[in-house]
Parts: C-alpha cells; sequence; structure tokens
C-alpha cells in the first residue's frame, strides 16, 4: 500500500522516549535507543514542513499507582521533575513541540497519551486526521495511544522501525503489532513514509 506522504492534515507523536526507559534507565526498554534515529528523522522533516509534533511523557508523582511500592508492577521511574524523567539530548526535539504530561494523577493508571490529557483536543484544534507514531514501548504506551487514536478516528501510521518492546512476557510486542494491525493502523519503515515529504 502506498502511504501518503506528511502533510496538512498530518502530526507526529513521539511517545515516551524518556531516559528512564533507555539503557541504563530504571526501566530500560530493550534497545529502546534504537528509536532515537528514525525519530529525529521524522522529527526533522515534519519541523521543516512546519506540521505539528507532540511528544509524550510519563509525569509521575512518586507515588504513583503503578509503581511496585503502591502494589503495581513497574519499579519507580519518570518521577515529574528527575533526571529519568526528561527526554535525552539526543532526541531532537523541536522548541515548537508540543509537550503531552500524562500518568501524573497517582491514583490512575494512564498508558494512553490521551487518558486524562488534552491531546485530543490539541490534535481536532490543529485539524489533524492522521497521527505518524513511534517510541516506546510498543507493547504498553504506544499501543493504548494508538488504540485510542484509532478509537478517535484517527488515521495511525507506526514508525515500526522507531518503536520497541518491553516484552514483561514473551511475545507481548508481537501481540501488540498483531493488536494495532487489527485496529486499522498501517505500519512502515521511516525513510519509506518521509520519501517526497
Amino acid at each position: 500500500m502506498r502511504i501518503r506522504s506528511p502533510g496538512r492534515g498530518d502530526a507526529l507523536l513521539v511517545v515516551d522516549v524518556q531516559k528512564d526507559f533507555l539503557p541504563g534507565g530504571a526501566l530500560a526498554v530493550p534497545e529502546g535507543d534504537a528509536v532515537i534515529p528514525p525519530l529525529n528523522e521524522a522529527l526533522r522533516a515534519f519541523s521543516e514542513a512546519g506540521l505539528p509534533i507532540f511528544a509524550t511523557r510519563d509525569w509521575h508523582p512518586p507515588d504513583h499507582c503503578s509503581f511496585v511500592e503502591q502494589g503495581g508492577l513497574w519499579p519507580l521511574h519518570c518521577v515529574a521533575g528527575t533526571s529519568g524523567a526528561a527526554f535525552p539530548n539526543s532526541l531532537r526535539l523541536p522548541a515548537s513541540s508540543v509537550l503531552i504530561s500524562k500518568a501524573d494523577d497517582p491514583a490512575a493508571e494512564a498508558y494512553s497519551a490521551f487518558s486524562g490529557t488534552d491531546l485530543a483536543d490539541r490534535l481536532s484544534d490543529r485539524g489533524v486526521t492522521r497521527v505518524f507514531a513511534g517510541g516506546l514501548a510498543t507493547d504498553y504506551c504506544v499501543l493504548r495511544t494508538v488504540l485510542d487514536a484509532r478509537a478517535r478516528r484517527l488515521d495511525v501510521v507506526l514508525l515500526f522501525d522507531a518503536v520497541r518492546a518491553v516484552n514483561v512476557e514473551s511475545g507481548d510486542g508481537a501481540w501488540a503489532i498483531d493488536r494495532m494491525q487489527a485496529a486499522g493502523v498501517i505500519f512502515a519503515p521511516t525513510r519509506t513514509v518521509l520519501a517526497g515529504a
């Protein structure tokens, strides 16, 4: 299937590329840093074209319900204001990027960037009907964000070279890809998508 190059009505969505999810971080995704080069290509192309860019981040309070200490699944990570919650310097986010902070309610899990945020309104205000998505992790925040985008009738192109899975259980990443494909998400490599953009 030929994919129309990014243009009017499109936005780039960079999901949770934060230090704690990269190698050496508190909740490192295997090969998580491999998403940065293709995302930088997309960031450059969208910025040069004047298209909107949204960067999401976990912005947890120290007592967030997702943490093991609170009975959750995950180690302490991406606590608001800490170095682990920051974007890495190698991720070249333009100054015009819109930041979406999520999972900041201590009592609520929020894998999706649409959960408890104004992302949907911001996309609508910019006339966005299609999003190009990449980031971390395939089987959690990318999956939930992409499924919520589809539920809101947005077209979604997943930059499949710009995602990696945490794979808590073997095969979680493959399962997530199946879920997204079943929801009508289109998968494509970044350079193919950007050709002619």
